[in-house]
């Protein structure tokens, strides 16, 4: 147990996923559940050894005590909004209850025999009700804040609450027994080192969620070029002296694309093909008001279903940038068919009725349609 609690602390001392906050936690509760184990053998040795009946009440204070605060702990990094106060009196007045020992025999006590005497039922069992609230709030707090999308994972925590409640029943059946470390320390250590597992995975994931939010900025970037940005600002200047009507409707119309594309950031599943061809139309009419040769022709022979957004518009971009504009006059067409499999999104360059450039989804689509599913589009 020792080795698998220093194995433990390495690893939380190590790991770049855990916030500072919550790596002090993590490395106070390896601190204190070695500090139980500790406990455990010493009281262990106080009562089959030499009596010392003072310092072996210190000692049972000191493990009754404890417990729930490494529980508490556990619930501060679970659910760190919580009303964490109100654990922390639990915690204090289960303390409280085993520290009036030292006083009274209302808690326990320990008889000049040196054999241990309960108190007050409610009082002696002090110790197991507060730690079954902790206990009971860290299993509801564990399950219900967990997503959906991690319930493969929800096993870990429920399997060390299932130890934890296990060893209650095994300490039970011990009775006098000679035992240097109880079942339900066992379990502590076991059910810390399952925690820490369980709480990796979540930190990993949120890492993982910061990175996805910093790709979908990079992709917004990549969607407003300097260039479309710098010509689109001049064409509005240059409409203020001509047409300030038209400057003002391009400039609604230039907001509604930035807006557009900063709702990425906010956006991580499918949309509608109706929303992501108008972010289409209000970007190419721009661009037909900075160079009025560009033609664009929809062919949309169905628009009920879903794909990921700016799906479609980086590669009418393309069409534009990189086939249109090199010539006097050019034509983008822009095809959706359905068929049995799902939808084929085709965006060509025309020149003269040829095909110049083109680019084709299909299997893409098929595949967020099947599955709801953004991710197979980044592939």
């Amino acid at each position: 147990m020792t080795l698998l609690l220093i194995g433990m602390w390495i690893a939380v001392w190590i790991d770049q996923y855990i916030q500072n906050q919550k790596k002090r936690i993590m490395l106070t509760i390896c601190g204190l559940v070695f500090s139980l184990i500790v406990q455990n053998f010493l009281d262990n040795l106080l009562t089959y050894g030499t009596p010392a009946i003072l310092l072996r009440k210190i000692i049972d204070i000191y493990g009754y005590s404890i417990r729930p605060v490494i529980l508490v702990l556990f619930l501060y990094i679970i659910s760190p909004k919580k009303p964490t106060g109100l654990w922390w009196i639990l915690a204090g007045v289960n303390a409280g209850i085993h520290m009036s020992a030292l006083f009274t025999n209302v808690c326990f006590t320990i008889d000049e025999n040196n054999m241990f005497q309960d108190g007050l039922p409610i009082l002696r069992k002090s110790c197991l009700i507060t730690s079954v609230i902790l206990l009971g709030t860290l299993s509801f707090s564990t399950l219900h804040d967990d997503h959906p999308s991690k319930r493969k994972e929800s096993w870990i925590p429920v399997f060390a609450i299932f130890i934890i409640l296990l060893s209650l029943l095994l300490d039970s059946c011990v009775h006098e027994t000679p035992q240097p470390v109880s079942f339900l320390t066992i379990s502590i250590v076991i059910s810390s080192a399952l925690y820490y597992i369980w709480l990796h995975f979540q930190f990993v994931r949120a890492h993982e969620k910061d990175l996805a939010a910093e790709q979908r900025i990079q992709i917004m970037m990549s969607q407003i070029q300097p260039h479309f940005l710098y010509n689109t600002l001049a064409t509005i200047r240059s409409l203020c002296l001509k047409s300030p009507e038209t400057a003002a409707q391009t400039i609604d119309k230039f907001s509604r694309y930035l807006r557009q594309n900063l709702d990425t950031l906010s956006q991580s599943g499918l949309i509608p093909f109706e929303q992501e061809l108008e972010h289409v139309k209000i970007y190419t009419e721009i661009e037909i008001l900075m160079f009025p040769y560009i033609h664009i022709r929809y062919d949309i022979e169905d628009d009920r279903f879903m794909l990921p957004m700016l799906t479609v518009q980086p590669l009418v971009e393309n069409a534009i940038r990189h086939g249109v504009r090199a010539r006097d006059v050019g034509q983008i067409d822009i095809t959706v068919r359905k068929n049995e499999t799902g939808h084929t999104i085709t965006i060509a360059d025309i020149v003269r009725g040829k095909h110049i450039v083109g680019f084709r989804m299909d299997d893409v689509l098929h595949s967020c349609e099947q599955h709801g599913d953004a991710r197979q589009h980044r592939k």
